[in-house]
Formats: C-alpha cells, structure tokens, sequence
C-alpha cells in the first residue's frame, strides 16, 4: 500500500530537487572560490578568477556530478516513459559515462580540457530532462512519506556529515584556525607534512576535496534510493538500486580516504594511509567497496520485497 501510494503522489519527487541543489550549491561555491583566491593556494589549478572558477565548475560536472546524472538520468526516463525522453536520456548516458575513461578527469590536473564539455554535456541534459519531468509531473511537492530504511539514512548521512566540515570550509576558501571549538576538532590551516608529500602544507588546503565529493555521492544515494520503490520495473530497481550501492560504497570509501590523511595521519598519529580509491582498479581497497556495495544492496533488496509490489501509472505516450 505503500509504494503504491507514492507512485500516485502527484509533482517532480523532491529528492531530485534536493540532489541538483545539493550541487548547484557546492557548484557556485567552487566557482566563487577558485575566482577569488589564487592558484597556488588551491590544489593542482593553474589558474584563477573567473576562467579558473569555471574550468574547475566543468571539471567538477564531470566529477562527481556526472557520476550522480547517470542514476539520474535512468530514473527520470523510466517515469517519462516516452520514446523521446528515453532517447535523451540515451544520449546523454553516454556523454555523461565518458568520465569513465581513464584520463578525463585526473586529480594530478583538475584544469578542465575539451573533453571535459562531454561529460558536462551529460550533465546538462540530465538537468534538462529533470524540468521535463517538473512539467509534466508537477513541481515538487512535499518529501515522499517516510520510507523502511530512512533511519540508517538519516544516521549515514549525518556521520557522513560531521566528517565532511573541514571540507564544507575549504570550499568556502575558509579554515578554522583560531575557532573555538571547530579549531579544537578539525585541523585545516595548520602546516603539516604527510608520509610520502615533501615540505610544509596546509593540513586542509581552500578549495575543492575529494572528500567532499564522496559525501555528494554518499548523500545523493541515499536520497535517490528513496525514489526505487516507485520505479515502473524490477529490471530498473535491480540495476539502479545496484549503482546506488556502489556510489555509496566508493563514496564512503573517498570520504575515509582523504579524512584519515588529513585528521590523523597529518597529526603524526600513524604512518599508514587508508588507500587512495579514486580510480577503480584491481586491488584490496577495491575489493572492499565492492563487497560493502554488494552488502548494502543485499540488506536493501530485503527491505524492498517486505513491501508489496505496484506498478505506478505511465506517464506519458510514445511519440
């Protein structure tokens, strides 16, 4: 009875809204941010002012926006249902899956490049479709009825969080030096040296972190996975629900990554690093996330068939 009411609740599903703000918000910071301050304080730009607040914005579309469109994408064509919507949605899958290409987006160089229009391009009809479906369906009403699962989410999402506010600061081009409190919990201006990195450097240097991208892939799979009770098929929820999984996996994954070197080990508290799981590859750190995202898919599966099916009503007629 559940999912069948949500299939019928009216307006575009606010989680979607939620997810574009979400990196809408991060978006105009990182721009803000690259344009004021200059390069060298930032990490692996060479420029700045406005030409270097939006190389680094098309970068960040790529990654990890990109990342987060392609779920998007599936879930906005399958309530659409229309052969126009779908072919869309098609195309931009496929410019938005070129940041899987090794090389398109490198954390050593996060200056944006012409293959970077892509995948950004992705992006843009990800959004576009997005007001498609706010037209068609309604604009966003209120939050979906509370789902089984939205404890755990509320709780990952907050630790997630709490880890996370060096790097909310840092893209504000701020620190907490000198902040009561803040200053005590978190490390961010201070000078620090890390196993392996030669010289003096800020503990948490201003701008963007691939931290903060793991919490935009953590936060936005557990808001769209709110959304895979009132998808049309079992095929759509398997695999959508199984890229969710993984997104919140690898997301996780970053965030331990990038907090356990900048709060711990540039504390001088241990040596050892947490490894560097940005780029998928053959290795333990993978085999982690991988096992954790099937994990979560499987206790997710369990939650979903306690609930009784429905199929919600189609939206729209070939064209």
């Amino acid at each position: 009875m559940e999912r069948a009411e949500r299939a019928s609740e009216p307006g575009l599903p606010a989680e979607l809204l939620a997810v574009w703000l979400l990196f809408a918000v991060v978006g105009l910071e990182i721009f803000a941010t690259y344009w004021r301050l200059p390069a060298r304080e930032l990490y692996h730009v060479s420029g700045s002012g406005p030409t270097g607040g939006a190389s680094r914005d098309l970068v960040f579309l790529n990654y990890p926006t990109a990342l987060v469109a392609i779920a998007v994408l599936v879930l906005v064509a399958d309530r659409l249902a229309t052969r126009l919507t779908t072919a869309a949605a098609l195309v931009g899958f496929g410019l938005s899956a070129v940041v899987f290409w090794p090389g398109v987006v490198d954390q050593a160089d996060l200056d944006a490049r012409p293959v970077n229009k892509l995948a950004g391009a992705g992006v843009l009809i990800a959004v576009a479709l997005t007001l498609v479906a706010a037209r068609r369906l309604g604009p966003p009403g209120r939050p979906g009825r509370r789902q089984r699962g939205d404890l755990p989410r509320l709780g990952i999402a907050a630790a997630a969080l709490a880890l996370a506010v060096p790097w909310l600061a840092a893209d504000l081009g701020l620190s907490f030096d000198g902040v009561p409190v803040l200053g005590t919990l978190y490390q961010s201006g201070e000078l620090r040296t890390q196993p392996g990195v030669a010289g003096l450097h800020p503990a948490v240097h201003h701008g963007h972190h691939h931290g903060m991208d793991g919490l935009l892939l953590v936060l936005s799979a557990l808001l769209l996975s709110r959304l895979l009770s009132s998808a049309r098929g079992r095929r759509t929820q398997a695999v959508v629900g199984a890229y969710l999984a993984l997104m919140l996996a690898y997301g996780a994954g970053q965030i331990a990554n990038d907090f356990w070197i900048e709060q711990v080990v540039k504390r001088g508290w241990t040596a050892w690093q947490i490894p560097d799981v940005t780029r998928p590859q053959a290795s333990v750190a993978w085999g982690v996330i991988v096992l954790a995202a099937a994990a979560i898919y499987a206790l997710a599966g369990r939650r979903t068939r306690r609930s009784p099916p429905s199929v919600p009503a189609r939206l729209g007629t070939s064209v």
